[in-house]
């Protein structure tokens, strides 16, 4: 391209444009996106560093010294978790943890899968069963279990109104040292159903149907198409959810707080319940950050070795 010049003496001169180089425009195209996508980021970062990241940081700081709001730390080492350590209720509150999340893998971890199972070979109202099944999650988990409390109590519940209009047995419920824990494992279970169920819908919604037919063809049954082909085709889903609900049970306490109070003999004191009442009621927040460290290191290293065994066993597979 060229462009012409008049000098004033009337001469014509004649002086070579340059075009715009393409790949310069695509520089800057792609510098500007990439500061648009980190100025988005920059607000879910800020967030997470004030509300998460800081938070676990400074309770790590305080495990290790002697803390009461409004006066100056004092820096004591391993103090707290010694003291932590001997406490009568650390010993119940891991056992009655442990035993919540093995119950909640042997009650709720089967139930939504098969439910979703059911969904899948829905023709009609697929919809509303959805909503129907996804709709304890929207309630706030504050009222839920306030629903159950009342549905649990021995007297005027709906649980024991429903035994005894069948002629069958009462029961103690969350009342009752043998059976509380188990009530808020099923609490628990029905309150985040949902979710689970909408997952390994949409995994299972992902399966081609070639394979359903070709086990057909090879005369494999139900429980046979299960076994082979839905199963390994939901694998992932089902080790990751299997370790998400794992990492929540080990966390529960909106159940034990607001519907046994940790009672009835500290049969429902979990670990969480435990930091709670550690910082809120003793306030002890060196001995509650102690325990939320020790609580943080279990799952820390129970993850790693999950992944790492699971992601072995895909490898091998």
């Amino acid at each position: 391209m060229t462009k012409t010049v008049e000098r004033p003496t009337g001469a014509v001169r004649v002086r070579p444009v340059r075009a715009p180089s393409p790949a310069g425009g695509r520089r800057r195209r792609g510098l500007t996106d990439h500061l648009r996508a980190y100025g988005f980021l920059l607000g879910g970062l800020v967030c997470f560093a004030l509300f998460s990241w800081y938070p676990a940081i400074r309770a790590v700081v305080i495990a290790f010294q002697k803390y009461t709001p409004g006066s100056d730390p004092e820096w004591v080492g391993t103090a707290n978790f010694t003291r932590v350590l001997s406490d009568p209720e650390f010993g119940a509150a891991w056992r009655n943890t442990l035993t919540f999340t093995l119950l909640a893998l042997l009650i709720g971890f089967a139930i939504p899968f098969v439910l979703a199972l059911v969904l899948n070979e829905l023709r009609h109202a697929k919809a509303f069963f959805r909503v129907v099944v996804y709709l304890p999650v929207m309630i706030p988990p504050v009222v839920s279990a306030l629903l159950w409390k009342w549905f649990y109590d021995p007297g005027a519940g709906l649980a024991n109104e429903a035994l005894r209009f069948l002629h069958l047995p009462t029961s103690n419920w969350s009342n009752g040292a043998d059976t509380a824990l188990v009530s808020l494992v099923i609490v628990a279970t029905w309150a985040n159903l949902g979710g689970t169920v909408l997952i390994y819908l949409a995994a299972l919604q992902s399966i081609p149907g070639e394979l359903y037919e070709a086990a057909e063809l090879d005369g494999a049954n139900l429980l046979q198409r299960i076994r082979h082909v839905t199963v390994p085709q939901t694998r992932f889903v089902i080790l990751m959810l299997m370790l998400l609900q794992i990492i929540a049970t080990m966390q529960v306490f909106t159940e034990p707080f607001v519907i046994t109070g940790g009672g009835p003999e500290n049969a429902t004191v979990t670990v969480l319940y435990l930091i709670y009442k550690y910082a809120f009621l003793y306030n002890d927040f060196g001995g509650a950050c102690a325990l939320s460290v020790m609580l943080l290191a279990l799952l820390g290293a129970f993850s790693a070795g999950y992944l790492r065994l699971t992601r072995s066993g895909e490898e091998a597979a």
